[in-house]
Formats: C-alpha cells, sequence, structure tokens
C-alpha cells in the first residue's frame, strides 16, 4: 500500500483540530491514519453487487407507544384543588381588563 499519509497532511489535520502535536505524537497519528485507509482499501475489495443498500443500520421501527388515555376523566379530583371554581373551570384573576 502506497503511503498516502505524508506530515504536511498530518500537520494541516493538528491545525484543523487546532491540536499541537509532538513528533511522536505525529509519527502516531501518520500510522494510525495509514491503518485506517488500509481497512478502507479492505472494505473496497468485497463484491457488494447483490447486496441492497441501507439508510440505516438497525431496523427502523416506532418505539413509542400508543397515544391511550390512562387516566380517565379527573375533572373532579383536579378541580378539588382549585382555590376557586365555575362551570367546571378554574376561576382565576383577571390579567388585563379588556
Amino acid at each position: 500500500m502506497e503511503n498516502r499519509i505524508n506530515d504536511e497532511m498530518i500537520e494541516h489535520i493538528g491545525i484543523l483540530a487546532k491540536l499541537e502535536l509532538s513528533a511522536k505524537e505525529r509519527e502516531q497519528a501518520k500510522e494510525d491514519m495509514g491503518k485506517m485507509l488500509g481497512y478502507i482499501d479492505k472494505m473496497e475489495e468485497l463484491d457488494t453487487s447483490g447486496i441492497e443498500p441501507l439508510s440505516h443500520a438497525f431496523g427502523i421501527r416506532n418505539v413509542f407507544r400508543e397515544d391511550e388515555e390512562a387516566n380517565g376523566n379527573m375533572r373532579e379530583d383536579v378541580l378539588k384543588n382549585a382555590p376557586e371554581e365555575k362551570d367546571g373551570m378554574f376561576l382565576v384573576p383577571r390579567t388585563f381588563e379588556g
């Protein structure tokens, strides 16, 4: 495999990432990126002609529950907490004159 990762590339990536890399870290980054590109090259050798493309690695399904009424009509219980009530509703002070 040709060496596609060079010192200039590592320097540029360091600048973009706002990292100051030591000489040892630059060499390690070159080695790691080379391995990553090698792995990608290996994957490109696979025959995927009969495989349908995926939009997601896992099967997508709705994980939300059905919208069902759980507590029923609790108006009477709720209105017991109201300081004042009129016609089955909370009665509150007027906030503006209109």
